[in-house]
């Protein structure tokens, strides 16, 4: 076994994930698994560069992060930043931030990189039963990575649209007007329509949704009395359910999605945006498949993401 340390640093959240990975690099065992929403994406869409209030909610989580790889001793550690970091002209105050609060410098990941650890993530543990290929969707806050493939990555993208991008630049009203979700479709289908140049999402035989828009909507669709990640990860969804799903999240007010028992606090204004574009990404896959002859009914969720890719990539590299 090797102890590695993961974070992943996204448009909305920081995410750790300490564990044991097998010799073989070919499984692994959590330790610690962690995440806090510090929206580090904040305004980046808009002014291009991080608000010096979410670097500073950033770096102290980091600094928190950094006390618990001392205390589990870790062997390395693998620090990824991705949509907002790419976007951002002042990356480098980041950069020097999270590498004196940890020790390493942060890798600022293309969305191909990025794609590709989230499948690594996802088919690591995925149900013998599933046909492939597999299309998994990464669903974060400033983008969204497709990727298609069996064992490794045939085909891959990186959108840029995402929960908070959205939210920020579209779904400003409470609830969201229908101008506003309008421009949202508009903006998700154009982003699709460049995707499908790059990945036959025609050939998808299973779609497998990852990260927390994706697994808040999946605690939507089972009325989950409370947030239970063992109910959701590997959790089947007809298609209808999930886009029944997405559709009530978008409608429903912050006061109605604040009071959901699963609903994460820090999700609360940016999860209509995030379903919004999930229920966009699920539609066009299931008629792109219906118009190659196929069909798409059921939709998987997966609570292994990028987060576990990064372990195994840092594992790779011990």
């Amino acid at each position: 076994m090797t102890r590695v340390a993961a974070i992943d640093c996204g448009t909305n959240s920081i995410r750790l994930l300490i564990a044991d990975v097998a010799a073989d690099g070919q499984s692994l065992t959590d330790v610690v698994r962690l995440m806090k929403v510090v929206r580090l994406g904040q305004g980046v869409d808009r002014a291009g560069q991080f608000a010096p209030e979410a670097l500073e909610r950033t770096l102290e989580a980091t600094a928190e992060y950094a006390a618990l790889c001392r205390e589990h001793q870790v062997e390395a550690i693998r620090f990824v930043a991705t949509s907002a970091t790419r976007d951002a002209s002042n990356r480098d105050e980041f950069i020097a931030g999270v590498h004196e609060r940890l020790g390493v410098e942060p890798e600022v990941i293309s969305g191909h990189e990025e794609a590709a650890l989230s499948f690594r993530g996802a088919v690591s543990v995925v149900d013998p039963a599933l046909t492939p290929p597999y299309l998994v969707v990464d669903l974060g806050g400033g983008s969204t990575e497709v990727v298609l493939g069996e064992n490794a990555p045939a085909a891959a993208h990186s959108m840029d649209v995402g929960c908070v991008r959205m939210t920020e630049r579209h779904l400003t009203a409470d609830p969201a007007t229908p101008e506003q979700i309008s421009g949202a479709v508009a903006d998700v289908q154009a982003a699709l329509d460049v995707a499908i140049t790059h990945v036959p999402l025609a050939q998808t035989r299973t779609l497998v949704g990852l990260a927390g828009t994706i697994t808040t909507v999946t605690a939507q669709a089972l009325g989950l009395p409370e947030y239970d990640r063992d109910k959701i990860n590997g959790a089947r969804l007809p298609v209808d359910a999930v886009i029944e799903a997405c559709d009530a999240l978008l409608s429903a007010t912050r006061a109605e999605r604040e009071a959901l028992p699963f609903m994460h606090p820090g999700r609360v204004d940016v999860i209509g945006a995030g379903a919004l574009v999930w229920r966009e990404v699920v539609a066009r896959v299931r008629d792109e498949v219906a118009a190659a002859g196929g069909e798409l009914t059921e939709v998987v969720t997966s609570e292994h993401d990028i987060l576990d890719g990064i372990a195994f990539s840092a594992a790779a590299r011990a």
